[in-house]
């Protein structure tokens, strides 16, 4: 592949979070030419709204974003047994673009959370959530860091090697299904 561009999306708004870094070490470890982190601070979905003044130009950026990355990494924290708001506004959001810009790209999904679970069930609602884009949602390795506080340096780097381990091999998959979408499309 000549050149990968990564998209990154996290469903945490905190700057300091633990999703957030488990993002860019995804991203450090596909090592893509260009890394560029959609913004999901988005209006809330309104049709009323939509239908008077249509589709709003942060929305249309982050289409546009996903549209032109080779693939995508999603970091998605749990609150409350289930994804964010503010992804799931966004993924509401960009079901209201022309065209689908999800369509047959490469998906990542990573979790990290405070708790021991790591944010399984959030992965699974978010498994569900994405069926009617129609990506090419990897299924595995699942990154699912719990306990996250115990796996993060300082400097937001992941030091635990079996986690490490299971991004490596994810990243490895995301970036197949990058170069195998680009040979075929």
């Amino acid at each position: 592949m000549a050149t990968l561009t990564l998209a990154g999306l996290c469903g945490s708004l905190r700057a300091g979070s633990y999703n957030r870094m488990l993002m860019h070490e995804a991203a450090r470890f596909l090592e893509p030419d260009d890394f560029v982190v959609g913004d999901p601070r988005l209006p809330l979905f309104d049709e009323d709204d939509e239908s008077v003044h249509g589709i709003p130009g942060a929305v249309q950026s982050l289409a546009v974003t996903i549209a032109r990355a080779d693939a995508v990494v999603i970091a998605c924290p749990e609150y409350n047994k289930a994804p964010p708001g503010v992804l799931k506004n966004a993924l509401d959001w960009i079901s209201r673009v022309e065209g689908n810009p999800w369509r047959d790209k490469p998906v990542a999904l990573v979790s990290a959370t405070g708790g021991r679970a790591g944010g399984e069930r959030t992965q699974f609602a978010l498994r569900l959530m994405m069926v009617p884009f129609r990506p090419r949602l990897l299924q595995g390795p699942e990154v699912l860091v719990g306990g996250a506080k115990e796996h993060f340096d300082t400097d937001g780097r992941l030091v635990t090697e079996s986690y490490r381990k299971l991004l490596d091999a994810l990243m490895e998959a995301l970036r197949t299904e990058a170069e195998t979408r680009r040979l075929s499309g």
